[in-house]
């Protein structure tokens, strides 16, 4: 069962379907009747003049009518249109259970109702007045029903029968148009006041009223049932009859011309059967019952397939549609509007335009070529079938070319989808797996779901993918490696379909669709208000619509969808359709009868949308003058989409073109529209504001020319005034004084003195305004002494004064003003410049007709040349070393302690000699130059310098350059796991405050920032800029050097500040080739060798006096990878500290390794090669440490950087991902490294990353 909708209300006992309108009426037990719209699932009406439970109604096939019969004994007839009561029809001396309009109500509008009277009658619905009554059944008559063709009447009793009445002699009296009407007046005379009646006439009446008239006999008397017979229901197109009965039982019948016996009981309720009917489409009969169940028989096999229970519910009632396949029941809290199956039939596209499609259960193939079709092969299924054992889905694997001999059954676990050629998938929900088998039905593997809860699996496009359904979601499954290749959100996945080349899929939904790539990557999503149906993508060979336009369908509408988001409707539908195939403008699909069919549909707004977003300019130009494209819709989607330009290609109203003009930018063609609308609307409001907003357009692009013009014709003085202003134009300005004082505008005369700076002007426009004080006042400030003097008679002449005034003003006090005198123009500015660029190609083909021939647009020019190296070029043959680091300086004396210590257990040996000389460093190779193209180039607009580093480079340096410290943090963390940012705070900032520059600007003006770029050698790069970077080689490789002056000298904190801070800016340093980038990982090497020995020279000191701890840490120290002269300071000490605790095992060790140095063949040295030779004299001659040393020279180890302990071979350590510090054992694993402090420990990364 497929519910469609369920009400919630008091006890439904009456049931009818409209014939068209998606609607149902209901009568409730407690006097109410709804009429429901089932597929929007909202109340349309309520009737509320029966008194007590209404029991039986009809929809008219025709008009507005809805009859209803009630236990107030009224037939009523409404019309819902009006939303009242017509009329009603009265008779019936006890309950009306059913009523029924003729299903032929044109020629015979006629009502049929049974009664609790024991009668049923037959009503003339034009003339209100009973046409007949039947009489013969003895009790309660629950039921009656016309035939859907012959001239027959059903009904059942509770007097355990079901009679068959044959009404042709009614009919026959009707259409011979006297007898009926002649012999009995009818109810309206009667009401007229007709009084020609005879006393035999209304004798006939009442006989007719007592025991009926002969114009309707019994045909059958049907005995079978042992209980009261509640429903009888005629067979649609069979002479055949159902009967349900108190008795539990549902009774099939046949009838003759003569005779109607019983053919067989259907046994299986467990309570009284209220209701049976036969299926409209299919050979079944459908019964429900006061046992809460709804059963379905089939016809022909007379068995029962299916069962429908409904805990708490007795359902009483049903009924059925006439055209589509729904059903609808009535229980105590209710009602609920069903189907018993899918009405989409399985279909699967196959080769060489082929459709293979499911009737019933056969197979067919149709040829889309030839537009023919035919049965390809039966399976007949064995035992009972339910109504929804034909499949549901179909599958074609084009690959396989065999033939299958002998395909055998399995048990459906689930739904299924071919793998390849010769294996298909299986989906079983209750174990949660997916099951491989071959074409002999026999299983090969068992894969589990990825996620728990996988419901559904179709196609994934490639052999050996499928797409599972999750909830909400959409999940893209390879099942041999068996890993989750793409996901998205798609809420209640109904199918999905692929585009011919398999690029694009899309995923339809119940009530929306959503396109995606080949690795399930969303491109488009769209909803709709009614369900999607089915969907097809065009395979169109020419037009560029292949695999980019998806037709879908939905209950009454066919659409558009394109992978840009695009959607639209193409044309409205009289009954669903399943699209199976696009081709240019024919939709091959599907009805619900299974029944190929082709429709046409008009896809050039689809095509016109996709020509213009794959900027196929020729086909836009082409469509637009030789298609009906010209409307609201299309102009209003240009200019959403910034094709105004197109749009004014054909638009011919004035005002549409003005608006798309200003959209476009095109001054000349708003001009020209405006004077068209000027022409129309005279100098109205409309034109003023037409030529306002012409001018706002002129004045963002700098015409001033326009602008003038504009507020000319707007006669918009003030604004006029105040561009001549700023233009500098002072002689059109003192005309807008003249004219403001034609004008005798106070205000403008005043305010056009004032930007000419016109004090005389001023003082004669408030004397002559009446302000004579101001005036008085204005001179005097401005030097005017003989006009002052002649205001000041005026004034005096009016009985005023002018004592005083002056003092109001403070002259000489830092509130005093200051004279506002306007700058003297130097130069006139013109028209704003402009730069000199090339038509568009829309605007090429609009000057030239574009035929018939679709015009390509040639591809745009790309970069020709390229960085010179990448960081993923080859280059092997670049000589790793330590780019000038091989030595370190050697201004400085080993034979001075500075700090090393640890040497006074050989002062009898004598002192060290002098130090050796370091190589240089070597100075570092510049960056690579990036060129550009030549010529101008227009620079992308919006998109600041920042923007663009953050899109072109995925390295932290460039995000941080940007500003985007978040997402250079994100990268930092996931490259190198880096956690604790306390330590990159200074070299980030220092990135940050690197990239720009900033300059002064003019006093008053704040200072311009201006990026700083590392690809600008050649020009501006435009989009691909990128930011240049305050940390580089040389840099770093200063860095190292005063960390190994530090180290020399013994300054060991120093020494550690200079490894660290280099350390720091490694992570935001950028290289520019291979080269760089493994001189960068070297640096790193040696800066956490280094600071690895300083921190185990710090435990030496913190070491003191115990002899084990001391020694093993001054021989650790010697393994770390130190300069050479470095490890002759490291060997000494370690030597002197052995040979003192007499731990004289090592000490010829450290002898040895030091006595190996080829340092120590200088003669400067020679007096330290001289005590290295008595040390390993005297050692091997004791040849025993004095203690149990944690050391062993003779193994491989690394050194733990926690607690300075050796890491043997083949022990569990951990490491950062960053400086690649060890840590024994797991102790250390998520916590910050000692080494560099600010990556965490034992997080696998991608490592350090030195490229963008």
């Amino acid at each position: 069962m497929l519910t469609k909708f369920e009400s919630k209300s008091a006890r439904v006992k009456g049931l009818a379907f409209h014939p068209v309108r998606p609607w149902i009426c209901a009568t409730l037990h407690n006097g109410v009747i709804q009429l429901w719209d089932y597929r929007v699932g909202t109340v349309i009406d309520r009737f509320e003049e029966h008194d007590g439970p209404v029991r039986g109604v009809d929809f008219h096939l025709h008009e507005p009518l809805i009859v209803t019969g009630g236990d107030d004994y009224k037939i009523k007839v409404w019309d819902y249109k009006l939303r009242r009561c017509l009329f009603t029809l009265l008779g019936h001396l006890d309950y009306i259970r059913t009523v029924e309009f003729h299903p032929n109500a044109t020629q015979f509008p006629w009502i049929l109702s049974a009664s609790d009277d024991q009668t049923l009658r037959i009503w003339h619905l034009h003339k209100r007045s009973c046409l007949s009554v039947l009489t013969g059944h003895n009790h309660y008559v629950m039921c009656a029903s016309f035939h859907p063709s012959e001239d027959l009447i059903v009904s059942a009793s509770l007097d355990n029968t079901v009679r068959v009445w044959d009404m042709s002699g009614l009919r026959k009296k009707q259409l011979g148009g006297g007898g009926f009407d002649a012999g009995f007046p009818s109810m309206m005379d009667t009401h007229n006041g007709n009084r020609g009646s005879t006393a035999s006439s209304t004798a006939m009446n009442v006989q007719a009223e007592l025991f009926g008239t002969n114009d309707v006999v019994v045909k059958y008397v049907l005995e079978g049932h042992e209980r009261g017979v509640n429903w009888a229901a005629f067979h649609p197109t069979l002479p055949l009859l159902a009967s349900a009965a108190d008795d539990r039982q549902v009774k099939l019948w046949r009838m003759s011309e003569t005779k109607a016996w019983e053919v067989d009981t259907l046994r299986g309720h467990a309570n009284n059967v209220s209701c049976c009917l036969f299926h409209p489409k299919q050979e079944l009969i459908i019964s429900n019952s006061e046992d809460r169940s709804i059963r379905v028989w089939d016809v022909s096999k007379r068995v029962g397939v299916q069962t429908f229970r409904r805990e708490g519910d007795r359902f009483w009632i049903m009924a059925a549609h006439r055209s589509q396949n729904l059903l609808a029941a009535g229980h105590d809290s209710g009602m609920i509007v069903f189907k018993l199956e899918r009405e989409r039939p399985a279909s699967a596209n196959g080769p060489g335009d082929k459709l293979y499609y499911v009737r019933g259960r056969e197979l067919f193939c149709h040829d889309y070529a030839r537009a023919t079709g035919g049965s390809s092969g039966a399976q007949e299924a064995s035992g009972p079938s339910p109504p929804g054992a034909p499949p549901a889905r179909a599958h074609h694997v084009p690959q396989y070319g065999g033939s299958v001999a002998d395909g055998k059954r399995g048990a459906c676990v689930g739904p299924g989808v071919f793998l390849g050629r010769n294996r298909f998938a299986i989906l079983d929900r209750q174990k949660r797996e997916i099951i491989v088998k071959n074409l002999n039905n026999e299983t090969t593997k068992r894969v589990a779901t990825p996620l728990p809860n996988i419901d559904c699996l179709y196609d994934g496009g490639a052999s050996g993918r499928i797409i599972l359904r999750a909830d909400d979601r959409a999940v893209l499954f390879e099942v041999q490696s068996r890993r989750v290749i793409g996901e998205l959100t798609a809420p209640k996945i109904k199918n999905v379909v692929w585009s011919p080349d398999g690029s694009k899929v899309a995923l339809l939904c119940k009530y929306g669709v959503v396109i995606a790539n080949r690795q399930l990557e969303q491109l488009c999503s769209i909803s709709d208000t009614v369900r999607v149906k089915s969907g097809a993508w065009d395979v169109s060979p020419t037009g560029g619509t292949s695999s980019n336009l998806f037709v879908y369908t939905t209950l009454h509408h066919v659409k558009y969808c394109l992978p840009t988001g695009d959607t639209g409707t193409i044309r409205t539908l009289d009954n669903p359709i399943y699209a199976t195939r696009v081709v240019k403008d024919q939709l091959f699909c599907l009805d619900r009868e299974a029944r190929s069919r082709v429709i046409s549909i008009d896809t050039t707004e689809a095509r016109f949308k996709l020509a213009l977003a794959n900027k196929k300019y020729g086909q836009v130009m082409h469509m637009v003058k030789h298609s009906r494209l010209c409307g609201r819709a299309i102009v209003a989607y240009l200019q959403t989409k910034g094709f105004p330009e197109v749009a004014l290609h054909f638009v011919r109203d004035p005002q549409t073109r003005f608006r798309l003009a200003l959209a476009c930018g095109n001054i000349e063609a708003a001009m020209e529209s405006a004077f068209s609308l000027e022409q129309q609307e005279g100098s109205g409001n409309k034109a003023r504001d037409v030529w306002g907003e012409l001018g706002s357009e002129a004045l963002r692009q700098g015409n001033h020319q326009v602008v003038e013009m504009s507020y000319q014709r707007k006669k918009d003085f003030d604004r006029l005034s105040f561009l001549y202003m700023l233009t500098g134009d002072s002689e059109k300005l003192r005309k807008m004084l003249k004219i403001s004082n034609m004008r005798n505008d106070i205000m403008g005369r005043y305010h056009n003195a004032l930007l000419l700076g016109d004090a005389a002007e001023r003082v004669a426009v408030l004397e002559s305004s009446g302000n004579l004080p101001l005036a008085y006042i204005s001179a005097k400030l401005h030097g005017l002494e003989e006009v002052a003097d002649r205001i000041k008679v005026a004034i005096e002449t009016q009985d005023g004064s002018v004592e005083g005034l002056m003092d109001k003003i403070p002259i000489g006090t830092k509130k005093a003003g200051r004279l506002l005198q306007p700058p003297t123009p130097i130069v006139r500015a013109g028209n704003w410049p402009t730069l000199e660029i090339k038509k568009t190609t829309l605007e090429d083909l609009s000057a030239a007709d574009a035929g018939d021939e679709y015009e390509e647009e040639e591809a745009a020019p790309v970069r020709s040349e390229m960085m010179a190296e990448t960081p993923w070029d080859d280059d092997f043959g670049a000589e790793g070393g330590d780019a000038g680091l091989g030595g370190a300086d050697d201004d400085y004396d080993v034979g001075d302690d500075m700090g090393w210590g640890d040497d006074e257990g050989l002062d009898d040996l004598g002192d060290f000699g002098e130090d050796t000389k370091a190589a240089p460093v070597d100075e570092m190779a510049g960056l690579n130059d990036i060129s550009d193209d030549t010529g101008f180039q227009m620079p992308a607009s919006g998109r600041p310098a920042a923007g663009c580093w953050v899109a072109n480079s995925s390295h932290a340096a460039d995000h941080m350059a940007a500003g985007a410290a978040s997402s250079a943090m994100q990268l930092l963390h996931r490259q190198i796991a880096a956690s604790d940012f306390s330590a990159l705070k200074e070299p980030m900032i220092g990135c940050y405050l690197g990239s720009t520059v900033s300059l002064p600007g003019i006093p008053g003006s704040g200072s311009m920032s201006l990026p700083l770029m590392r690809n600008d050698a050649s020009g501006h790069p435009g989009n691909e800029s990128l930011p240049r970077i305050s940390s580089n080689m040389r840099s770093l490789v200063a860095g190292v050097r005063q960390g190994y002056k530090h180290f020399q000298t013994g300054k060991f904190n120093d020494a550690m500040k200079s490894f660290s801070d280099v350390m720091a800016q490694i992570p935001l340093t950028v290289t520019d080739n291979r080269n760089e980038a493994n001189e960068i990982k070297e640096i790193l090497e040696i800066c956490r060798e280094y600071i690895t020995a300083i921190r185990i020279k710090g435990a030496m000191t913190a070491a003191g006096d115990d002899p084990v701890r001391a020694t093993e840490l001054s021989a650790y120290f010697t393994h770390c990878n130190l300069q050479p002269v470095h490890l002759l300071l490291a060997l000494r000490s370690a030597m002197g500290t052995a040979f003192k605790h007499k731990n004289y095992i090592v000490a010829a060790s450290m002898a040895r390794r030091l006595l190996e140095l080829p340092d120590m063949k200088s003669e400067r040295n020679a007096d330290l090669r001289m005590k290295a030779t008595k040390v390993l004299q005297k050692s091997e001659q004791m040849a025993r440490n004095e203690h149990t040393l944690n050391y062993n020279e003779n193994a491989a180890f690394t050194i733990d950087c926690k607690d300075f302990v050796p890491i043997y071979t083949g022990e569990d350590c951990v490491k950062s991902s960053y400086s690649g510090s060890a840590y024994k054992g797991s102790e250390m694993k998520g916590k910050v490294c000692l080494t560099d402090g600010f990556s965490t420990v034992g997080v696998e990364t991608i490592g350090l990353v030195t490229g963008k």
